[in-house]
């Protein structure tokens, strides 16, 4: 037999299973539960013979389902409490210039303010739906949240969350490595940096003492160390707990730590799909007319290979540019020493604080592909679309390219 995917969300299916008065346990609509209420989200007001009504969205059941239900009778104050703060919110936009007065006594909402509220309400279960699957996915303790108080834009469509990197046909990611150093008290004489040519990356303190430039060698799976290493810390993961969140000025989504972090800490990974150059300038084409990419050119030892976040990827996915960033990158090598296939970690260039927006600067060596060297080779025909810079720092380029 063939099974498919179910495209449908869980709430679609209860309703369908209600609407048709079926039972599915695998959906968890069953005898008991068929005709059970409970309030997924408030969708209008009105008054009546001095009594408070909302019109209820019961969850698993479809809007035809909708009830108005007095004031007294509902027992969910967040929901109310969202409610009130998204009409509050409408009302109280400014519109021509001049802030509308909100009423505290109106009989009936307009259609206009009742249609935002729903959608509001919509949003908000989405990206809550979004962050659950976020952390469901993640294969590191710190946690992401998401977060949108700017505009209606739901969860993006067709991004997938994978924790590293996902090879095109033909691609090897992981080239065989089967040897480790022999240490028992990392970092020894021969540990792996130092096989490799290279000095340690990191100090005492678990910080990058190394230079931009130089690359990474952290101890592999056939190292003898334990995983309380000193030499690893980009294969953990990322440290910090993190929000996405929508930006005001028109930059889409940020990326913000919740936590403070310390100058050199390491911050997250880069991750997307493995993809040939050739197969990046083709795709870097189609981006340029969507007015974005996410190419990040894999250049530490040629120019081989490109990762592409735009479809999968990580948190790093919805980090932005800036011409005075916070983090820099760093090629990484543990279980792949392929020079042309290092992994791409991002480290902070200085203290940043709890709730502080994560920025790097896409014109970084080995950084996204919108520098203007690369441009300036291209026939006139190829050359990239020049991306206004929103960045808002003082030493602002101008543009991304």
């Amino acid at each position: 037999a063939w099974y498919v995917p179910c495209l449908a969300s869980l709430e679609t299916l209860q309703e369908l299973c209600r609407k048709e008065n079926l039972r599915c346990k695998s959906i968890g609509i069953t005898n008991r539960n068929l005709k059970s209420y409970e309030v997924e989200y408030l969708c209008d007001y009105k008054v009546e013979e001095d009594t408070e009504y909302y019109l209820v969205k019961w969850k698993g059941w479809p809007e035809s389902s909708n009830t108005w239900e007095p004031q007294e009778n509902l027992k969910c104050p967040l929901l109310l409490q969202n409610f009130l703060h998204d009409k509050d919110e409408y009302l109280s936009r400014a519109r021509d210039g001049k802030a509308l007065k909100v009423r505290n006594h109106v009989k009936a909402l307009k259609p206009a303010v009742s249609d935002y509220i729903v959608k509001k309400a919509k949003q908000r279960i989405a990206l809550q739906r979004w962050k659950e699957e976020l952390n469901r996915k993640k294969n590191h303790k710190a946690m992401i949240l998401v977060e949108n108080t700017v505009d209606l834009e739901g969860p993006p469509i067709d991004f997938y969350y994978i924790n590293e990197y996902k090879p095109a046909p033909g691609i090897n990611v992981i080239n065989g490595i089967t040897t480790g150093c022999e240490c028992t008290d990392c970092p020894a004489e021969k540990c792996c940096p130092k096989e490799a040519g290279f000095i340690l990356a990191y100090n005492k303190q678990k910080k990058l003492k190394i230079q931009p430039g130089l690359p990474i060698y952290e101890c592999n799976s056939f190292c003898r160390c334990g995983p309380d290493c000193p030499n690893r810390i980009v294969q953990k993961g990322t440290p910090y707990s993190l929000c996405i969140f929508r930006t005001n000025n028109g930059r889409g989504w940020g990326v913000k730590t919740l936590q403070k972090i310390k100058t050199n800490s390491f911050v997250m990974e880069y991750v997307g799909e493995v993809i040939t150059s050739e197969e990046a300038e083709r795709r870097g084409q189609l981006y340029d007319n969507q007015g974005n990419t996410y190419l990040f050119d894999l250049d530490y030892d040629s120019d081989e290979f490109t990762v592409d976040a735009a479809r999968y990827g990580n948190v790093s996915h919805f980090v932005n540019h800036s011409c005075d960033p916070n983090l820099q990158v760093f090629n990484v090598f543990i279980d792949n020493l392929d020079l042309r296939l290092p992994r791409i970690a991002l480290f902070s260039t200085r203290t940043i604080k709890a709730g502080e927006e994560l920025t790097f600067d896409y014109q970084m060596k080995g950084s996204i592909d919108l520098t203007s060297d690369s441009a300036d080779g291209l026939s006139p025909s190829r050359k990239r679309i020049r991306t206004v810079c929103k960045c808002g720092a003082v030493c602002c380029r101008g543009y991304l390219n």
